[in-house]
């Protein structure tokens, strides 16, 4: 696990041990942190034979592909988190009616040097009122349709968005 914490927070002392890549413990005051996984969106907008990408505009993964979501704030439920970013990213609202559950993947998640360890809860919407999209330019730098047929995996930005696809992909051929 990659870390920057090399100090307990409660008494500054070194004797930091790391147990399991999410349990610190404070040998000198046992002072104990959970890092624990945090929960994410991932949406499929899906448009007949098409699906919506987001281009990243920050790190990691910048300039490549990515699906609109992110964190869940706290007590917040999977849907409302969905729903309150694609607002945020894409000024698109969507009932949360309209959000259908697809699955989940685990994600790692590196920012600023801190590994974040996720759960990634992936939506389907399948009908838009509409594909005119206003961008969030801090996090997304473009939207990209594409065909289903036409979908490189390689071009998605993370290891669980690229199985969320990949799985999607699968099950609407059977």
């Amino acid at each position: 696990m990659k870390t920057k914490f090399h100090f307990c927070p409660s008494c500054r002392s070194i004797h930091i041990e790391i147990i399991a890549n999410h349990q610190f413990i404070c040998r000198s005051c046992g002072m104990e942190y959970f890092h624990n996984v945090a929960s994410a969106t991932a949406v499929i907008l899906r448009h007949q034979d098409q699906i919506l990408f987001t281009v990243r505009n920050r790190e990691p993964h910048k300039g490549m592909l990515d699906l609109p979501g992110g964190f869940i704030d706290p007590n917040e439920t999977a849907e409302e988190g969905a729903s309150r970013e694609l607002k945020e990213e894409l000024n698109l609202e969507v009932d949360l009616e309209r959000l259908h559950y697809l699955m989940s993947q685990p994600n790692t998640y590196l920012y600023k040097g801190i590994e974040y360890k996720t759960c990634d809860f992936a939506f389907e919407v399948l009908q838009l009122n509409s594909l005119q999209f206003d961008l969030e330019l801090d996090e997304i730098s473009s939207v990209k349709w594409v065909k289903i047929d036409d979908i490189n995996l390689d071009e998605i930005a993370f290891d669980s968005l690229r199985n969320i696809v990949k799985k999607y992909i699968e099950n609407q051929l059977k």
